[in-house]
């Protein structure tokens, strides 16, 4: 892992207390994939011993703020980026570790054109979570905007 990789990690362990709290790990952040895992721990068990709805979905939006930072870090002086919505869907019984691999759902120069226009632009980014055995258990688009920076 690069340092740059661990950088986008750290920065989201120290100012998103959930991720931290969830013990996630952060095994690749670059502009084109990001990817997050959950360890299986019995205290974020839902009552069929899987990872619980809240724990998957705190996984697949660190995934999503993930790439976030990795593709429009360099933005972050001229803009803020924040998760409009999102939805998930529960696909399969989650069991054991689980990963959430976010890739973007629109060119990252698109979205850099749009703000370089003065707008606000919103950009959805997909997140598929899977159990150890590949399976997707979980799939969920976050709608993401990177707000312009009051010029005031």
């Amino acid at each position: 892992m690069s340092a740059d990789q661990m950088s986008i990690g750290e920065m989201l362990a120290a100012t998103v207390p959930m991720a931290r709290t969830l013990n996630l790990e952060f095994r690749e952040t670059a502009p084109d994939k990001a990817v997050v895992a959950l360890p299986d721990q019995s205290e974020y068990h839902n009552h069929v011993g899987g990872p619980h709805a809240g724990a998957m979905f705190t996984l697949g939006e660190s995934a999503s703020g993930a790439i976030v930072l990795a593709a429009f870090g360099a933005q972050l002086s001229r803009a803020v980026p924040l998760a409009v919505s999102a939805e998930i869907a529960y696909k399969k019984l989650a069991m054991g570790p689980v990963t959430a691999t976010a890739t973007l759902g629109r060119p990252a120069r698109d979205v850099i054109a749009e703000l370089d226009a003065g707008q606000r632009p919103e950009f959805p980014v997909a997140v598929e979570i899977r159990r150890a055995d590949g399976a997707v258990t979980g799939e969920m688009t976050v709608l993401w905007t990177l707000r312009p920076n009051d010029p005031s």
